[in-house]
C-alpha cells in the first residue's frame, strides 16, 4: 500500500492516495489488477464513504427534504454494467454519490458529486425523467415560465453553473439549454406551437446542471466548504424541479409557494467562486 507521506486520512477531505488509486485503476482496468490491489481499493473506498457521510450532514442542513440514508443508497458502486455496452472495462475510474429524497435512485431531482482525476464535477437536477414528470416540467414552462426563469437567473446559480452567460434571461436560458442537449428533441414537442417563446426549453428531456472543479477541491483542508458553496447555489433549482415533478400533497404543484415546500432553504443562495 502507498505511503501516507505524513498526511492522515480525514473524514472531511479526500486523501491524495485516493486519486492516485483512481488514476491507476483507469490505467489497469481489469479484474486481476483490482484483486491484486484490493487493500488499496478498500482504503480508497472507505475514504470516499467517510467523505460522503460527513458531506451528507451538510447537505441536509441546506435542504431538509434530503433524508439520512444508508451509505449504500447514496454512493454509486464502482462496478460497471457491461451487458449492453460496447465499452467492456469492468470498473468506473471514479467515485460518485447522489442525494435526493430517495438517495441515488428514484424520480426526484437531486445533487451529484463526482471525484475523478482531471474530471471532478458537481451537478444535479432531473436526468431522464419519466413521461409524466417530463410532461409536468413542460406544462410548468408553458403556463408559468416566470418560475424557471427566476430560478435560472439566481445570481449564485448563474455564477456557479452558467458563468459564461450574460446577466439577461435570453443568454442564461441559451446557456442552460446548451448544457442539456443530450436527448433533446430536434422539433417541437407534440401539442406545442413551434413559435413558442420557450420552445428550446420545451424540447429538453433533461433538466440538469453541472460544473467542473479541480482535484484539489477534494483534497484541500476546506474541501467540503468548497463543494458546499456549489451545492448551496443549486438548492432553489432542485426545490423548483421537485415541486413540479413530485409535488408534496395538498400543495399546488406549480405555485410559487411550492418552492418553499420542496426545499429547506430555497431562495437566492449566494455562493463563492469554486
Amino acid at each position: 500500500m502507498r505511503d501516507l507521506d505524513g498526511i492522515d486520512y480525514e473524514d472531511e477531505r479526500l486523501h491524495k492516495n485516493t486519486f492516485l488509486f483512481l488514476k491507476d485503476l483507469k490505467a489497469n482496468n481489469n479484474r486481476k489488477w483490482l484483486k491484486d490491489n484490493d487493500k488499496e481499493y478498500r482504503r480508497s473506498l472507505k475514504d470516499w464513504e467517510s467523505f460522503v457521510e460527513t458531506l451528507t450532514e451538510k447537505i441536509i442542513d441546506i435542504d431538509d427534504t434530503i433524508p439520512e440514508l444508508p451509505i449504500k443508497d447514496v454512493v454509486f458502486r464502482i462496478y460497471r454494467d457491461i451487458r449492453f455496452s460496447k465499452e467492456k472495462t469492468p470498473y468506473k475510474p471514479h467515485f460518485s454519490a447522489a442525494w435526493s429524497r430517495t438517495g441515488r435512485k428514484g424520480p426526484y431531482a437531486g445533487y451529484y458529486v463526482h471525484a475523478e482525476p482531471g474530471r471532478c464535477m458537481i451537478g444535479g437536477g432531473v436526468w431522464h425523467p419519466d413521461a409524466e414528470s417530463l410532461a409536468r416540467l413542460r406544462a410548468s414552462v408553458d403556463e408559468r415560465p416566470h418560475r424557471i426563469r427566476r430560478v435560472l437567473m439566481n445570481p449564485a446559480f448563474r455564477k456557479t453553473f452558467l458563468p459564461n452567460a450574460k446577466a439577461n434571461e435570453k443568454s442564461v436560458i441559451a446557456a442552460f439549454v446548451a448544457k442539456n442537449q443530450e436527448g433533446a428533441l430536434k422539433t417541437k414537442p407534440k401539442g406545442f406551437n413551434p413559435e413558442h417563446r420557450d420552445i428550446e426549453l420545451l424540447k429538453l428531456r433533461n433538466y440538469t446542471i453541472g460544473t467542473q472543479i479541480d482535484d484539489a477541491d477534494f483534497t484541500a483542508e476546506d474541501a467540503q466548504d468548497r463543494i458546499m458553496r456549489a451545492l448551496s447555489a443549486m438548492v432553489e433549482f432542485i426545490s423548483f424541479l421537485n415541486s413540479v415533478v413530485r409535488p408534496d400533497p395538498n400543495v399546488d404543484s406549480d405555485s410559487d409557494e411550492a418552492e418553499g415546500a420542496a426545499g429547506g432553504h430555497g431562495g437566492e443562495n449566494e455562493a463563492g467562486e469554486m
